[in-house]
């Protein structure tokens, strides 16, 4: 609870005011996409279109401002998502998804974000080997009118990283609005490849949201003077319209030819499974953190928020002017659809998946130094009468060390979600997954389970000293307290 009350008084009242419009809780309730998802359905009250009449927009790359330096603007802009509606969105550069940085392994580069919201704002490079200043710890906040530096050394393999809003509690409705952005590297092994390249690479940023009649984004927010999603939603907001890189259930049209799709699933608290329509296989050549090792065919390819798939589709399966759907298994009426391809032509193709991707170096429990267990659980209410999610019982606090790790070593972490599925992220140190199934191979720096799960995954501290946190990767659960912070020394 202090640190409730420092948030209150550092950030919370600039947001709850300015949240306001967006805050309403009705229109919740029951909701049969639990199972899979926790959280509570948010229904629309806006007329919503049909599906697949939007074109696919794609993020535009952000240019350099210097040599190796970006310049972003977090600010308010009104767009139009709902055909013949306005929303207003917080966005980088005042769009959603925000621009998209390409950059080069280990050329590092600085990133400058102004603040223009009248809220305080962080930014935290998912997946990043950020140094701890610049990793986006959630009290390091960007006031409203401020500037911040942050420096990526991007010593790192090519992979699809994504930025977004880390203000502690308030992450998930900060995001809601539309504070995420994608973040490529790109290095030598890969370009070396056949895959698909230029305008058959594309990003695909997966999200839910609910609108209010207006056009508005609708979020309940809880509005008594206190920080927090309202409570029946506090296990997660699930949104009734899929949006792909800002688009509701958008078309693209493409050639019968192969095509890359970085798919990041930037949802609060949805998971997605998702398969074609009529079916191919989707084939996976990369995961949170880079290639793997070699290509994995997937009939449905379950994605939950927080982790990326680097895949391809091959197109030539299909005839010139058939539709393609790509479906979401999780999901039931709106939800389960997320986009469609239209095979409008053929088109010549001289690239291909090779059997062999990239060298990984696996890790194996004897190079493990230190066993550790952790247990992402809810809460039962306090003393203070407030329920939170909790990581082995214990609500987030700033000052709490809960592990400290030596520069340089491996440890196998045991992780254990209760109650509902719970994927866990673990910033700076990648990771693999002991006894992986088939989507969680390669470098990992999320993990999906489900209530009940255990999952065994070997870390790597080889970035940088500082203090650091991992923590559930539904926002809302990360807002209510399922956070913990370790120490590399």
């Amino acid at each position: 609870m202090r640190r409730r009350k420092l948030l209150q008084a550092t950030v919370g009242g600039l947001l709850l005011g300015a949240s306001s419009g967006c805050s309403a809780s009705s229109g919740g309730g029951g909701n049969n996409e639990t199972e899979s998802s926790a959280g509570t359905l948010l229904r629309s009250t806006a007329k919503l279109p049909e599906p697949f009449t939007v074109p696919l927009p794609i993020p535009a790359v952000l240019r350099p401002s210097g040599t190796d330096r970006y310049d972003v603007t977090q600010r308010a802009a009104k767009v139009e998502i709902l055909p013949g509606l306005t929303t207003e969105i917080w966005g980088y550069d005042g769009t959603f998804p925000g621009p998209t940085i390409e950059s080069r392994r280990g050329r590092q580069i600085v990133v400058r974000h102004r603040n223009e919201l009248a809220v305080p704002a962080v930014v935290h490079l998912h997946g990043g080997r950020t140094p701890a200043d610049s990793d986006g710890y959630p009290t390091d906040v960007i006031k409203p009118g401020g500037s911040r530096d942050y420096t990526y050394p991007l010593d790192q393999a090519a992979t699809t990283l994504w930025y977004h809003d880390h203000t502690m509690d308030y992450t998930g409705p900060q995001v809601y609005k539309g504070l995420a952005g994608f973040h490529l590297i790109r290095d030598d092994v890969e370009d070396a490849l056949p895959l698909p390249r230029g305008k058959r690479e594309i990003p695909l940023m997966i999200t839910d949201r609910a609108f209010a009649e207006d056009g508005s984004f609708h979020y309940p927010m809880m509005m008594e003077g206190m920080p927090g999603v309202a409570g029946e939603y506090m296990s997660g907001v699930l949104g009734d319209c899929i949006l792909v890189n800002g688009a509701p259930w958008p078309v693209l049209e493409v050639s019968a030819t192969r095509y890359r799709f970085r798919i990041l699933n930037a949802s609060n608290a949805r998971r997605y499974k998702l398969k074609l329509d009529p079916p191919t296989p989707i084939v996976q050549i990369g995961s949170d953190q880079g290639l793997l090792a070699a290509p994995v065919e997937h009939d449905d390819l379950p994605v939950a928020p927080a982790e990326r798939f680097d895949v391809i589709i091959d197109f030539s399966r299909y005839a010139v002017g058939q539709q393609v759907t790509l479906t979401n298994r999780f999901g039931s009426g709106g939800t389960k659809n997320v986009m469609r391809f239209v095979v409008a032509r053929s088109g010549s193709d001289d690239s291909r998946v090779p059997d062999r991707l990239a060298e990984i170096e696996p890790l194996s429990r004897s190079q493990a130094v230190v066993q550790r267990q952790f247990t992402f659980e809810r809460n039962g209410p306090s003393h203070h009468g407030m329920t939170t999610w909790a990581v082995n019982g214990q609500a987030f606090s700033p000052d709490t060390i809960v592990a400290e790790p030596a520069l340089g070593t491996v440890e196998l972490w045991k992780l254990r979600a209760q109650n509902v599925p719970h994927p866990i992220h673990i910033h700076l140190a990648p990771f693999q997954v002991v006894d992986p199934g088939r989507t969680a191979t390669g470098w990992k720096d999320t993990v999906d389970l489900a209530s009940g799960d255990e999952a065994e995954v070997l870390l790597r501290f080889d970035g940088y000293r500082g203090k650091y946190v991992f923590h559930c990767h539904n926002l809302e659960h990360e807002d209510m307290m399922m956070m913990a912070n370790f120490r590399v020394r």
